[in-house]
């Protein structure tokens, strides 16, 4: 971002936007959460009904962590070169498909392809929502914000499967499903109307109407105008995948993988358990 727009973001109290995009973003972490343990909240039902263990439900929540992985790569770095604000958007619509899609599946094989879709919907989520807390936090808040932004997902798994739960008592396991598909698509014009576009995404790609875009949302924010773009160092910032492997990183990089990977193993165990 140039120089000036980043001041202003960094140095000026947080605005109501601001503090609703984080907030936005919090929930739509743990929209996610629940959306991804919908399938273990399904489980039994859907074992009962089709007359299959629920072991073998296991591929469909594997080939949604990997739609998910995907999702997060392509999606993540699609959301670079488009924006981040229709990226949330297009996985929105995608989530809340896949989720009415999945109460209306009748075999493991269409539940499979329907929940790898979905995966992609939720992983280009997470990956979008993060870099969306970090440039739309102020310097102070920056670190704080994107830490209860992580904090979503299990938020996100503990209501919805309690709201789940009693759901089950009186519905099928297709009523799960349709409860993520209603809060999806409830968040669509809660985002359309609450979250602009990213400033640091807008001054990066510099685009002819920029500049307006830019002023209309520092408006919003109570933020003075500024008359024109700063300068922007096209090499600053950009770190590829090599980089991440670099004799400086190598060791960090792949501690953390290691690590984050241990944790999801374990997390994803527990929960497919009985």
């Amino acid at each position: 971002m140039g120089e000036k727009e980043q001041r202003i973001l960094d140095d000026l109290p947080m605005s109501r936007l601001q503090v609703a995009a984080v907030v936005l973003c919090v929930a739509l972490n743990a929209l996610d959460g629940f959306d991804v343990l919908a399938i273990s909240f399904s489980a039994p039902g859907i074992a009962a009904e089709w007359g299959i263990s629920r072991a073998g439900l296991g591929l469909v929540l594997a080939m949604e962590l990997v739609g998910m992985s995907i999702g997060s790569v392509i999606l993540g770095t699609v959301a670079d070169r488009l924006g981040r604000r229709p990226i949330i958007l297009g996985c929105l619509v995608v989530m809340a498909l896949g989720m009415l899609s999945a109460s209306m599946t009748n075999s493991v094989n269409s539940l499979l392809v329907v929940r790898f879709i979905t995966g992609l919907g939720i992983g280009g989520m997470l990956a979008t929502i993060n870099a969306m807390v970090a440039e739309y936090s102020n310097a102070r808040h920056r670190n704080f914000n994107v830490t209860i932004m992580a904090a979503g997902y299990p938020i996100g798994i503990i209501i919805g499967g309690s709201i789940a739960s009693m759901l089950l008592v009186h519905y099928d396991w297709r009523s799960v499903f349709v409860l993520g598909a209603l809060m999806t698509g409830f968040s669509l014009p809660v985002v359309w109307f609450l979250m602009p576009e990213s400033i640091s995404y807008l001054t990066h790609k510099r685009g002819p109407d920029a500049l307006q875009k830019i002023n209309s949302i520092l408006k919003r924010m109570g933020h003075s105008a500024i008359d024109r773009l700063s300068d922007v160092d096209e090499n600053l910032g950009k770190v590829g995948w090599r980089d991440l492997f670099s004799p400086q990183l190598a060791r960090t990089t792949t501690l953390l993988t290691l690590a984050y990977a241990a944790h999801i193993l374990t997390f994803y165990f527990i929960e497919s358990q009985d």
